[in-house]
């Protein structure tokens, strides 16, 4: 598939796929006129790759973790290093620290929305 149609199907800008294959997220193979070609499971790939920004990692720990994961994209298979996992074991506990905040902010919100609400006047 062409680059307009994987960024339509993943839901992403052609910029964003430019960016992935510069940082080497992303392959694709070239047409004889110069245009990239996107194998199907190219989808899936990018939608993962989505995933893992918005949990808060940047593109070159992605380009690290995306050959330890189930979807290699056509490269080799390669496994993760201790290091990786610590880094990434850092990363899923600030996370959780992130949600455990936010819920707790939540809360105070609630309770505020509470208060406020029973005394509005009628």
């Amino acid at each position: 598939m062409r680059i307009g149609e994987l960024a339509e199907r993943a839901g992403v800008s052609v910029r964003s796929l430019r960016y992935y294959e510069a940082q080497g997220l992303l392959v694709s193979q070239r047409t004889a006129g110069g245009q990239r070609e996107y194998a199907e499971r190219a989808v899936d790939r990018v939608i993962l790759i989505q995933e893992l920004f918005a949990a808060g990692l940047h593109s070159k720990k992605i380009a690290e973790l995306l050959p330890c994961m189930r979807d290699p994209d056509g490269g080799p298979n390669e496994r993760a290093t201790p290091e990786l996992v610590t880094e990434l074991t850092a990363e899923r506990d600030r996370i959780d620290q992130m949600i455990a905040d936010l819920t707790t902010s939540r809360a105070v919100l609630d309770d505020v929305i509470t208060t406020a609400t029973r005394e509005m006047p009628a």
